[in-house]
């Protein structure tokens, strides 16, 4: 059943708006668990588009085997969506920066307030992120180290190939997960792909760990996709590398493969001269997660993260 969780008239006869898909079976007890699927917030972020697709179509195939409710958020930020942009278009604001907002606050922070206290309360919420243009992640659940204890065990279900588990101090209070987290609903952050395109391994990859994580929940009596047990890691365990000089930027590996120190990892050129700038070269062994997929850089841009072993 589709939804209107917020709506707000625009000018020119416009409207911001946003829905949701709630799939359930009849006949429900009043405390039968609820999960969110979220994602959206950003709107150059799409790969959690084929995750909501794939999951709704999924469950209105198999209903006789679900035993809980699926609220469906794919858009969070619609406006963004529409315009391929980041933020909200217009506001030149990032809208997961705005949780968990305010109803009396300005149009952002009522929308964001409103979304908020519609997720709130929910037994588990996945906010669904991709990565940028810039770069490619594989799938992975981020938490924040305060609420570790709790999330890990229940990131093992979902099929990521890597649980990061970062620092209180790198994690902003005004995200939505945070402000979920912070009212006792269990909110996984995941993160996977490029920006603007979808990559469907990742997509359906994803799809079945919230299946197994469902099933986990006693949300779900059908048959259980096999998942894949990720490498849990905590921020220090992740090397960063960084462009030395601007250029043009060379793989010379594939994205998540392991790699030696010393390792020939790509190269920074010059088109123009012919020459080679800055060889990269692996400075630790370990896995390459992260690898940058836009061409460009400048000094200072992130080339690669790789998870130290």
């Amino acid at each position: 059943m589709i939804e209107k969780v917020v709506s707000i008239q625009l000018p020119v006869d416009e409207e911001l708006r946003v829905v949701k898909n709630r799939i359930a079976p009849e006949g429900l007890p009043d405390d039968a668990k609820r999960i969110c699927i979220v994602t959206g917030t950003h709107g150059d972020e799409l790969e959690g588009q084929l995750v909501c697709f794939e999951l709704a179509r999924f469950l209105k195939d198999n209903m006789q085997h679900l035993k809980g409710i699926v609220d469906i958020y794919p858009a969070l930020n619609p406006l963004g969506i529409d315009s391929i942009t980041r933020g909200i278009p217009g506001f030149d604001l990032d809208m997961n920066r705005t949780f968990p907002g305010r109803k009396d606050g300005s149009m952002s922070e009522y929308v964001a307030a409103e979304i908020f206290n519609d997720i709130a309360g929910a037994d588990v919420c996945i906010d669904i992120h991709a990565s940028n243009i810039f770069l490619r992640e594989i799938p992975q659940i981020r938490i924040n180290e305060l609420t570790a204890e709790e999330l890990v065990p229940l990131a093992r279900y979902m099929n990521v190939d890597f649980v990061w588990v970062h620092s209180a101090a790198t994690v902003l209070e005004s995200t939505l997960a945070y402000s979920l987290n912070a009212v006792g609903t269990k909110t996984l952050v995941a993160e996977m792909g490029v920006g603007m395109r979808l990559t469907i391994e990742y997509g359906n990859q994803l799809s079945k760990g919230i299946i197994s994580l469902m099933a986990h929940l006693g949300m779900w009596d059908g048959p259980i996709p096999y998942v894949r047990e990720p490498i849990v890691s905590v921020d220090g365990k992740v090397e960063y590398i960084n462009a030395a000089k601007g250029g043009i930027f060379v793989p010379r590996i594939e994205h998540w493969r392991d790699v030696r120190r010393g390792e020939h990892l790509g190269d920074i050129v010059s088109p123009l001269t012919g020459d080679v700038l800055v060889k990269i070269e692996s400075p630790c062994d370990g896995l390459v997660f992260t690898l940058r997929e836009y061409p460009v850089v400048d000094e200072g841009s992130l080339i690669a993260r790789i998870l130290k072993v």
